[in-house]
């Protein structure tokens, strides 16, 4: 019986790698003209913000507190405002709830098994305490406190994490100034102000 070699499997796998390269792109191309006609056309939909609307939108406060309105509040009125727009979530001594974080206390745990995260023992910057009231609360009702009252209630906070005094006044001014327990517990703002590359997180030359 004449032997009878048969196809190459080689030439019928160069073939089919071939065919593959060849039309992948084809496929890729018709399905991306396809998702191009499909697009939505966004022309004349709209219009640009007032200069208005910006500002009401724009009220992010650094760190340095520069962008704070005037205006200025006591823990004594604080006091009154938490009692009636923020005790249900955050409990009457500020304890939090399932629904919202403790605000007070843990001071000196940070280091421990089991650290307590809150307004006076975690967070930096006491003009952050300002920007989140102003923007975030009540709960369904953001941005419906005036900004006394944003005042008034960053100083309640601050005075019932033993920061400041009861009749202390907070505003564009003074909240700034305030040194928050745990400030130095934070790299630094700028990155590069760490010195030791090692300390800074630098890795194979790379320094974030």
């Amino acid at each position: 019986m004449p032997f009878n070699p048969g196809r190459s499997i080689v030439m019928g796998a160069f073939k089919m790698r071939w065919c593959f390269n060849f039309f992948a792109p084809v496929v890729a191309l018709a399905a991306c003209g396809v998702a191009l006609a499909q697009a939505p056309d966004y022309k004349n939909v709209g219009r640009a913000p007032t200069e208005q609307e910006v500002q009401a939108m724009d009220i992010a406060i650094g760190t340095d507190g520069k962008e704070l309105p005037p205006g200025s509040g006591t823990a004594k009125d604080g006091a009154r405002i938490f009692k009636a727009k923020c005790e249900v979530c955050h409990g009457a001594n500020l304890e939090g709830s399932p629904t919202a974080p403790a605000l007070m206390g843990g001071q000196g745990t940070l280091t421990s098994l089991h650290p307590k995260l809150t307004v006076g023992s975690y967070w930096p910057f006491s003009t952050t305490i300002f920007d989140y009231i102003r923007r975030a609360m009540p709960r369904y009702q953001e941005g419906s406190l005036s900004v006394d009252e944003v005042y008034s209630l960053t100083a309640f906070v601050l005075y019932r994490n033993d920061i400041i005094k009861e009749d202390d006044v907070i505003d564009a001014k003074s909240l700034p100034k305030i040194q928050m327990p745990n400030r130095n517990g934070f790299i630094p703002q700028k990155l590069e102000d760490i010195h030791d590359p090692k300390k800074r997180g630098c890795r194979l030359g790379h320094c974030p």
